[in-house]
């Protein structure tokens, strides 16, 4: 694919439509030349155009349009399958200065925000009035905007859903800078094609989502929360679907091992849980949240919750009820990512979900097999619904040996989701990071279609190039 270079006419016109937030050259910041990820490639843009509004957007991607311009479409930048790194250069089009609350309904249970609002904004904005916006990514500096691009999913999906459930309307810029509006504020709709669920999950490869309008629902009054720690790795992950057939129904559904709790508590300085009980060695945990509108409601579920764990070989069951409490038993589990970003100069990962019924099996085979390379492997998961985590890192490996024994992990590892009925990505998507295996997985038709909905709404192939279904070399043969 032939793309044309930011000229300085380009650039003035850029200036004109975002007068003082137009970076080029050595200005442009070396951040936004990756995302979490930097594995997956860094290439700085020609230019960075901070946009402010729908029009904004739209008027720049005329131009880009027009002159047949790349354009990556940058929020908060917390991604990590290389999705917002602008592999072809061109323009970097950031929307982390769109952060208005546009309106709030309470009648309707809804707000309507700009695309830049990070998710913690839009979950305190909702607190604060009495109500909840479910989807909770681990990310909480990550945009609204591109949670829903991606369809984040996080750790209240088992109860609540993923970020897509969320979204009754968006204003989305088209490639040719055409503005389209989707949705209304109404709980639900049978009316004609999904548009809203087709850019949902696309990842900023179809259109730039600018505005959305977001459902909320009435806050819990009362939440508590569990550990259970157990000496084994097996009796802790064969507890988790008993836990669905057993017809409790928790908010969050977390498990870890001790590898991971223990360099997560070295990061943040401290010791939340414990590592041995009665002198036994805790093996891996449980982490369990649920939520209700009264402490009355919630008591008999959390002593069945107790007497059933205990059952099922927990050392120990702990109980946190108040926010203090909650906050020292989740903290460990917020640092994961973090402390694996600090500790380890190499690393990758995927995000495959399979059936919860067949995590247990899942789990002691990727244990087997990352034996069998010179990297080290470091999990953690959404239990309740078989979203693995799983983290491939390294400090002492050379970088192409890395990635060439990586390669052959991960291919070892999808192929086992998919032969336990699984899929490639639960949460993260497939960027750039996950198009070969992606595009193996899904086979060719379907991976036709999908080109073919690519061009239809992007004809010149300009937005977010090399990602989803067209591998960056695919684009370069054009």
């Amino acid at each position: 694919m032939n793309y044309n270079a930011v000229t300085r006419d380009i650039l003035d016109k850029f200036e004109k439509i975002a007068p003082g937030r137009v970076l080029h050259g050595e200005d442009v910041s070396p951040d936004h030349g990756r995302d979490e990820m930097p594995i997956y490639g860094q290439r700085l843009p020609d230019v960075t155009v901070a946009a402010r509004d729908t029009q904004e957007v739209s008027d720049i991607m005329k131009i880009c349009n027009e002159h047949k311009i790349p354009v990556t479409v940058r929020g908060g930048g917390t991604g990590l399958v290389g999705g917002c790194t602008p592999i072809f250069g061109g323009v970097v089009l950031l929307t982390s200065g769109m952060n208005k609350l546009l309106e709030f309904d309470a009648s309707n249970f809804s707000a309507t925000v700009q695309c830049g609002v990070l998710l913690q904004d839009m979950q305190a904005l909702a607190l604060d009035r009495g109500l909840m916006y479910p989807p909770d990514p681990g990310q909480k500096t990550a945009t609204v905007g591109g949670n829903v691009s991606t369809n984040a999913g996080g750790m209240r999906a088992i109860k609540y859903g993923t970020t897509k459930d969320y979204v009754r309307a968006m204003k989305v810029v088209l490639p040719s800078g055409e503005i389209l509006e989707l949705g209304a504020n109404v709980p639900k709709t049978s009316t004609g094609y999904n548009m809203i669920s087709l850019i949902a999950g696309s990842e900023g490869t179809l259109g730039i989502i600018t505005e959305l309008t977001l459902t909320l629902v009435k806050a819990p009054i009362a939440t508590v929360s569990i550990m259970a720690p157990f000496e084994h790795l097996s009796d802790c992950v064969a507890t988790v679907p008993k836990i669905f057939t057993s017809s409790f129904r928790p908010t969050a559904l977390e498990f870890f091992e001790r590898a991971i709790l223990i360099s997560s508590e070295q990061f943040i300085g401290k010791e939340l849980l414990p590592r041995e009980i009665g002198g036994t060695g805790v093996g891996a945990y449980l982490l369990l949240t649920f939520d209700a509108d009264s402490q009355e409601e919630l008591d008999p579920t959390i002593e069945k919750m107790y007497d059933f764990l205990t059952a099922e070989g927990a050392m120990e069951v702990l109980v946190a009820d108040t926010a203090p409490k909650i906050k020292d038993i989740w903290e460990a589990r917020s640092s994961f990512l973090e402390s694996i970003e600090t500790t380890y100069r190499l690393l990758d990962e995927n995000d495959v979900v399979v059936p919860v019924s067949t995590l247990s099996e899942f789990v002691h085979f990727f244990n087997d097999l990352g034996t069998k390379y010179d990297f080290e492997v470091r999990y953690f998961g959404h239990a309740g619904d078989g979203n693995i985590h799983i983290y491939t890192v390294s400090n002492d490996m050379e970088d192409e040996e890395f990635k060439r024994q990586v390669h052959d992990f991960m291919v070892k590892i999808y192929a086992k989701t998919f032969e336990l009925g699984g899929e490639l990505s639960g949460e993260h998507g497939i960027g750039m990071g996950k198009v070969t295996y992606y595009e193996d997985a899904i086979g060719p038709v379907n991976i036709d279609l999908q080109r073919g909905i690519k061009k239809v709404f992007d004809p010149n192939l300009i937005l977010n190039p090399g990602k989803v279904c067209y591998k960056v070399e695919d684009i370069a043969a054009m």
